[in-house]
């Protein structure tokens, strides 16, 4: 007899679900990751100075609109943002990456699209709300806070030349940083899931939706269920579908914006790289932002 056939119906679900959600994260974490070693070896400082507008504002539109074309999900977004920092890339420019790429990527904006029954409204709706969350988080880093949000033991002392390297070189030397920011990211990545896994399991849904009578209280509530869900991106939009008839447009919108910005697995990759108070600053200013957001678009 298998041992996990005397284990509880509940952890056996955990598992599952555990095992689901690693496997649906673990592709774009690896994509990113090796995204995250050729920007290492192939993109230098000077490289990024050259190309980034000068003017402030146009940088800060640069990072909130790039993921257009450079897509990423929210489980491999964090080493890209690691890197891009250590590359001096301004926060103000890497920050509304953050918070945009893993919703613009074209692949979510179809699935948001087909999910609720090829709604343009829909799409429009998360594509500009993921946009005002970036473009604040921006001009909030570029001209209020203190932008130098790495931690300190995950800055380098000092930057690699590899121009001179053969291109096979190169290309084995990012592959081997990839692989080094793959395992560091997957502890955390892991850890995330087990916690995002078992609250699955463990609180039950029923409550939350016995709360969330007010249009306020929705809201919240669809966020936290979607800090708890952890789903990726790609899929989040078919779950959010499924919430509309019980919650409606604005906190089904709420739960669409907050997950791919916050969530279990990727808040413990951002406490890994980011210092806890700018944590705190961007998941405050994204949950005041979104709740402002989603209240005046129920009401419109």
């Amino acid at each position: 007899m298998s041992p996990l056939s005397n284990l509880p119906p509940s952890v056996l679900q955990w598992f599952a679900i555990f095992l689901s959600i690693i496997i649906e994260a673990l592709p774009f974490v690896f994509l990113g990751t090796i995204l995250s070693g050729c920007i290492e070896v192939f993109v230098t400082p000077d490289l990024v100075q050259k190309y980034l507008p000068k003017q402030k504002f146009l940088r800060i539109l640069f990072g909130t609109f790039v993921g257009f074309v450079f897509p990423s999900c929210e489980c491999g977004i964090i080493p890209i943002i690691n890197r891009f920092l250590e590359k001096k890339v301004p926060s103000y420019t890497a920050i509304p990456f953050l918070a945009t790429a893993p919703i613009i990527n074209p692949i979510v904006l179809f699935a948001t699209y087909s999910a609720f029954g090829n709604s343009l409204r829909f799409l429009m709706l998360r594509l500009f709300g993921a946009i005002l969350v970036a473009i604040t988080l921006g001009l909030l880093l570029a001209f209020i806070v203190d932008e130098t949000i790495l931690k300190e033991t995950a800055q380098p002392v000092h930057f690699h030349d590899y121009s001179r390297e053969s291109i096979p070189k190169r290309i084995y030397l990012a592959l081997a940083h990839a692989i080094d920011e793959f395992f560091d990211t997957g502890r955390y990545l892991v850890f995330g899931t087990l916690i995002a896994s078992a609250m699955q399991i463990y609180v039950p849904t029923r409550i939350l939706t016995t709360i969330g009578h007010s249009p306020l209280t929705a809201i919240l509530i669809m966020m936290l269920m979607a800090f708890i869900l952890s789903l990726c991106s790609e899929a989040d939009a078919f779950i959010g579908a499924s919430l509309l008839s019980t919650f409606g447009v604005a906190p089904v919108l709420a739960f669409l914006l907050i997950g791919p910005m916050v969530d279990i697995k990727n808040l413990m990759m951002m406490l890994k790289a980011f210092k806890g108070r700018f944590i705190i600053q961007f998941i405050g200013v994204s949950v005041i932002m979104i709740t402002v957001y989603c209240l005046l678009v129920g009401v419109l």
